[in-house]
């Protein structure tokens, strides 16, 4: 008999005879057992049943079960990793892919208040009238332009503000007698005339930086400077034809008008551009790009949130009625979001946001904590609800898939993607972004529709976040009373 069996005979647990030798062994075996990871043949000597801890390379046949399951567990999550990105990275980089294929979506208006007999007002009017339907330009290379009637925006203010309340994505105005101006300018040189009143073009890079830079602006200054220069040289042509055809005393009075004003020459007509609300504070794109506000940041925050309530409410929730635990599981996290969100908002203050664009600053900054705690309200308690069903070991999958799907969205205007993203107008961070920007660059107000939105998912979340602990803990409590049950019938 080796030495093993040879203490088991001597010594009981914990050093102490007990009394019972055949007791005390049988106590010794199995504690050896547990130990070195042996069991005893009939003949009492040992023979190894499991690997030994520390004891084995990668490819030790011993550990063969062990390292299946260790590629099982990493090969699940590739091919998981794989069907995600296939699921959401499509929506993502569709959202963006064919952006500019879709740029008539976007609406301008045209207004001719140069008259019936104003020759600019009719060139621009013409020549915007062309270039909606894509002539002399690339295909989709073009805004639609809306030609309305005067009457209907009385002044350049009510135009101006149906620009900002998004009625229109730009507006280009020739404003009143643009050519009689010009006609009265020529004969009586007045040097003052400037040509850059004649046209005034209204759009807003509040609304939205990306589609005002990249499309809305570039487009429509390339189609002013086209049709001007073109319709400046022929009015130029046509005046100076006009004079030669008579070279009396009106020439000579005509070139000392020009000496004095020589811009009505140079350039007869030209444009003013007007950004209504300038997109002005760099540090907003902290918030309405990198994070989207609630978007990419909040999601992450309220994720750990999640993991550390997942983790902590373990400790009690078996010994607590459901009705409680339902209760915990809603309450808890919308209580933890005020302190963070609040937190979030005053991160803000040091980099002088236009809180007070729209209302006071104090009042700005209020609705901005309110909406960031909406919008991490409405995204926390959606990870809050997935993790009851897909376990803290798959939920980063469906972090995955919240953020894409809602920046997806956010990036840029829906209209300027395919139809399939016409939902993110019921998402969360499409609408948290548009409440942001109406506080802080004072866009159209639909902070309304947006609360609303946010609304419906907090209470969509409150809902499920019960029922799908309720099927859980229905399964839990089950297999919990079997155990009992079992336990009494072996008893």
């Amino acid at each position: 008999m080796n030495s093993v069996s040879s203490s088991v005979t001597g010594t009981a647990v914990g050093g102490r005879k007990s009394g019972h030798p055949e007791e005390d062994a049988h106590i010794q075996i199995n504690q050896t057992q547990k130990e070195l990871g042996t069991r005893l043949a009939e003949d009492e000597e040992q023979a190894p049943v499991g690997p030994q801890r520390f004891q084995h390379g990668f490819w030790d046949p011993e550990v063969a079960h062990l390292r299946a399951l260790y590629m099982k567990i990493l090969g699940l999550t590739v091919v998981l990793l794989i069907l995600v990105m296939w699921i959401c990275f499509p929506v993502f980089w569709g959202s963006l892919g064919e952006t500019s294929q879709h740029v008539p979506n976007l609406k301008g208006l045209v207004i001719n208040r140069d008259g019936a007999d104003g020759a600019l007002g009719q060139a621009i009017v013409a020549a915007f009238e062309a270039n909606s339907r894509g002539e002399g330009v690339a295909p989709n290379e073009h805004l639609t332009w809306v030609v309305a009637e005067s009457t209907s925006f009385p002044t350049n203010d009510d135009l101006a503000y149906a620009v900002v309340e998004e009625a229109a994505w730009a507006a280009v105005v020739v404003n009143p007698s643009a050519t009689s101006l010009l006609t009265s300018a020529r004969s009586s040189g007045n040097s003052s005339y400037d040509p850059r009143t004649a046209i005034t073009f209204y759009y807003n890079q509040g609304r939205n930086e990306i589609a005002t830079n990249s499309f809305i602006v570039p487009y429509t200054t390339a189609l002013l400077e086209t049709t001007l220069a073109s319709f400046n040289a022929k009015y130029n042509a046509e005046f100076f034809a006009s004079l030669v055809s008579d070279p009396g005393q009106e020439f000579q009075q005509a070139l000392a008008a020009i000496v004095q004003a020589p811009q009505t020459v140079s350039q007869p007509f030209s444009f003013t551009p007007v950004n209504l609300r300038p997109y002005t504070k760099t540090a907003s794109q902290a918030i309405l790009l990198v994070g989207l506000t609630s978007g990419r940041l909040e999601v992450v925050i309220t994720f750990i949130i999640t993991m550390t309530h997942d983790f902590a409410r373990g400790v009690i929730s078996p010994f607590i009625r459901f009705s409680s635990y339902a209760k915990m599981r809603v309450l808890v996290p919308l209580t933890l979001y005020f302190p963070i969100s609040f937190s979030y908002a005053l991160v803000n203050l040091p980099f002088k946001l236009t809180f007070g664009a729209k209302y006071s600053y104090a009042g700005g900054f209020f609705l901005f904590w309110i909406f960031v705690y909406m919008g991490m309200s409405a995204l926390g308690l959606s990870v809050e609800a997935m993790i009851t069903l897909l376990t803290p070991r798959f939920a980063a999958y469906f972090l995955v898939a919240l953020i894409i799907f809602n920046v997806s969205v956010s990036s840029v205007p829906i209209v300027l993607q395919p139809g399939f993203y016409r939902w993110g107008y019921g998402f969360p961070v499409f609408n948290l972004a548009q409440a942001i920007r109406t506080i802080i660059f004072n866009t159209k107000n639909k902070m309304g529709l947006n609360a609303g939105v946010l609304l419906a998912w907090i209470v969509l979340s409150s809902i499920t976040i019960p029922f799908f602990t309720w099927l859980i803990r229905r399964k839990t409590e089950l297999a919990e009373r079997n155990r009992v049950e079992e336990a009494r019938a072996k008893a």
